[in-house]
């Protein structure tokens, strides 16, 4: 059981016997919320549709992002945005299948069924666009693969890192699709770019148990925070 004693703007979390302090002031703090996007979503009868991701689950983000809106925490969103020929995708490749993994230039690829093709309507981020500060698009270029929403494949930067430090953002708020991917790369990439973490789990959704729970604790055990959901944050 995690508890929590809150001090000012921050909040200390005992977990295991070890006090982790996270800054919670909203003129630093952002929240990023991962490609909640139509064809991620049972809602929407996405092409890579995740568990668990039907209406509710929809509006539990859109709640506690319009929640987050209130309080004054600047909002940013990434969105997958992929041309037709994505590398991602297995019809991009002869005699390949959807989720077969392949080698590209020394790089592990796993290929999905076609997903988020610019201008399709299930490309779409499923919450009102007006809660956001900026959206970051990536996995635009049709050569590389892009699951953070700081850097592609191949290290190439997005923006985001830049535009969070241009909002004086020093703290991340992260939840959103999927767990084991974008989530994971994205809270991975916010670390190694100097910010702190704070991922709150009842707002991922995981493609795979497995794969969601070694996400969890890999992204645990580098020093993310993992809350269980929003209401467990000061003043919530």
């Amino acid at each position: 059981m995690i508890n929590k004693m809150i001090a000012g703007a921050g909040m200390k979390i005992f977990k295991g016997g070890i006090q982790m302090e996270v800054s919670m002031d909203k003129d630093h703090t952002g929240v990023i919320v991962v490609d909640v996007q139509g064809d991620f979503t049972h809602f929407k009868k996405g092409s890579l549709a995740v568990q668990n991701t039907d209406q509710d689950y929809i509006d539990a983000v859109l709640s506690t992002t319009k929640q987050l809106k209130s309080k004054g925490y600047k909002i940013f969103a990434t969105q997958d945005f992929h041309p037709e020929n994505h590398i991602s995708f297995y019809t991009s490749h002869k005699n390949k299948s959807a989720y077969e993994t392949i080698d590209v230039e020394g790089r592990t690829q796993v290929l999905w069924p076609p997903h988020c093709v610019r201008g399709a309507e299930n490309t779409e981020i499923l919450i009102d666009k007006n809660l956001f500060t900026a959206t970051i698009q990536k996995g635009m270029n049709p050569k590389y693969d892009s699951y953070s929403g700081f850097f592609d494949d191949v290290g190439m930067a997005t923006g985001l890192d830049d535009l969070l430090k241009s909002h004086g953002i020093t703290t991340l708020l992260i939840y959103g699709l999927a767990t084991d991917y974008c989530v994971k790369a994205t809270a991975m990439d916010a670390l190694k770019s100097g910010f702190k973490v704070i991922l709150v789990e009842e707002l991922c959704k995981g493609v795979a148990l497995d794969t969601t729970a070694s996400a969890l604790e890999e992204m645990r055990s580098a020093g993310i925070k993992i809350i269980s959901r929003v209401s467990d944050l000061p003043s919530f």
